[in-house]
């Protein structure tokens, strides 16, 4: 199941009627079972759309094995929900996704599974006991279905390798996304730059200073705080290749000196990853045996969860992104100082800024499913109260060092 708000189809219970999508389902009158099945029935086809998605978007076959059985799952729930309100004589739309759930669905064709599967993971995790108080879902299996569904995704998202070639749950090939939740660092990164650059022009503008002097500061404040990004990033990443680079040497130097260990050492990682001891130790044992060519990768992947052919990403790439995500959110308080003069200069950056606080606060609920306009709104009122501040302090100092 995949937690899925707001809804896509316009159904809101009448007066006194509630429910609620997480934990245990609270029936207040004879409508709230239809209404329950609704809300499940959407969740279940967005599960559906969004593995099938991931599916097609998966250059591993054995992953998008897995996404395909997982949309199957889905579809398999989806269809019981259908029937219980064809049989209560409830209409219900058609099989169509929510806007959130499309939405993610684009960034993973777009950007690849990765870049949504943390906050995929998330959201099952939040929703793995949704049907444990419904009695319909325990007697199809479905929250058996759906607690496995989040323990699975969490090992995918948890381990750096992915499923491999010889067993059903081991993960091999997969790393996840440079610094782990990328669509949340690129949300995050560009709302850094548009918070705190809009806090510095405020600042400056309340001062007194022309447009011309606001925009050099503001541009100055982008560039120091893009740069700053980078090397931090840079630093990050080529740090943690070194160190990986460093691990796997190791591992090589204790290969060469003692493999029956190392063998042990594997044997106790696919047990952890819930393999009997014997299918464990007798996995480890052939995985010495016949893949003597590739042992050290599979020892980086499995007990150091490194893939050697990618030590964490690219040092460059992650410092470019962000520069780049940094300046993009920069750019909405920065520009109209370039182009308008004045009161007029100060409120148009105000309110093209609230716009992009309230576009990164919508997208948050992304990884968040809370609501859209409660989570813009937040941004909002967050980010406007900073520059506020800003304004006035500035405004004190020009006063102050004017007079």
């Amino acid at each position: 199941m995949f937690v899925s708000r707001p809804l896509s189809f316009s159904f809101l219970p009448a007066a006194g009627h509630s429910w609620t999508t997480r934990g245990t389902i609270h029936v207040t009158n004879k409508h709230s079972n239809s209404s329950r099945y609704l809300v499940n029935l959407q969740k279940e086809i967005d599960g559906a759309f969004l593995y099938g998605v991931l599916a097609d978007s998966e250059k591993l076959p054995k992953m998008a094995e897995l996404y395909q059985r997982l949309a199957a799952s889905e579809e398999k729930h989806a269809a019981a929900w259908e029937k219980r309100l064809k049989d209560a004589g409830i209409k219900f739309p058609s099989h169509k996704p929510s806007g959130r759930a499309r939405i993610l669905g684009v960034l993973a064709k777009r950007f690849g599974p990765q870049f949504v599967l943390p906050t995929i993971t998330g959201n099952e995790q939040a929703d793995s006991r949704a049907y444990d108080n419904q009695p319909e879902a325990e007697t199809n299996g479905m929250s058996a279905d759906e607690k496995s569904h989040a323990r699975l995704l969490t090992m995918v998202g948890s381990s750096k390798s992915g499923l491999s070639g010889r067993t059903v749950a081991m993960l091999e090939g997969r790393h996840k996304a440079s610094g782990g939740n990328a669509l949340r660092a690129a949300v995050l990164g560009s709302n850094d730059g548009l918070v705190s650059i809009l806090s510095l022009v405020m600042g400056v503008a309340g001062a007194n200073l022309n447009s011309h002097d606001v925009f050099i500061a503001g541009m100055a404040g982008l560039l120091a705080g893009a740069g700053s990004m980078a090397l931090g990033e840079w630093l990050s990443v080529q740090s943690s290749r070194e160190l990986y680079a460093h691990q796997i040497k190791i591992e090589k130097e204790e290969l060469e000196s003692n493999p029956a260990e190392e063998q042990e050492e594997l044997a106790l990682i696919y047990q952890a990853k819930g393999l009997p001891e014997a299918r464990a130790r007798e996995l480890s044992a052939a995985i010495m045996t016949t893949e003597k060519n590739s042992i050290l990768d599979t020892l980086a992947r499995e007990e150091l969860g490194i893939d050697p052919q990618e030590l964490g990403g690219s040092a460059y790439v992650a410092a470019f992104t962000s520069f780049l995500l940094f300046s993009l959110g920069a750019l909405f308080p920065l520009l109209p100082f370039a182009f308008l003069s004045g009161n007029i200069a100060v409120y148009t950056s105000m309110g093209v800024s609230a716009i992009a606080l309230f576009l990164v606060g919508a997208a948050i609920t992304l990884m968040t499913g809370r609501n859209v306009f409660y989570s813009g709104s937040r941004q909002v009122i967050i980010g406007l109260a900073a520059a506020i501040i800003t304004y006035g302090i500035g405004k004190l100092i020009g006063v102050s060092l004017g007079g």
